[in-house]
C-alpha cells in the first residue's frame, strides 16, 4: 500500500502577502486590506444590531411605528 506525502517545502505556512503587505495589516486608504476590514466590521455591526434588536430595542421598529 502506497501512501501519499505532501512536500511541506511547497506549502506556505501563512497567507501570502498581497499588494506587498500582509492581508490583515491595517493600512490607511483604498486597498484590498481595507476591503477585508470593512467586511469584518460590517459583520460585527450586523450581529450587534441583531442581538440588540432581539433584546427588545429597535430603532427601525420604533421609526416604522411612528410613521405608520
Amino acid at each position: 500500500m502506497k501512501t501519499s506525502t505532501i512536500n511541506t517545502a511547497q506549502v506556505p505556512n501563512v497567507a501570502p502577502a498581497y499588494n506587498g503587505a500582509d492581508r490583515n495589516a491595517w493600512i490607511f486608504g483604498w486597498n484590498p486590506q481595507q476591503e477585508l476590514w470593512n467586511g469584518r466590521l460590517a459583520m460585527l455591526g450586523f450581529v450587534a444590531y441583531l442581538l440588540w434588536d432581539l433584546a427588545g430595542y429597535s430603532i427601525l421598529r420604533d421609526v416604522l411605528h411612528l410613521i405608520g
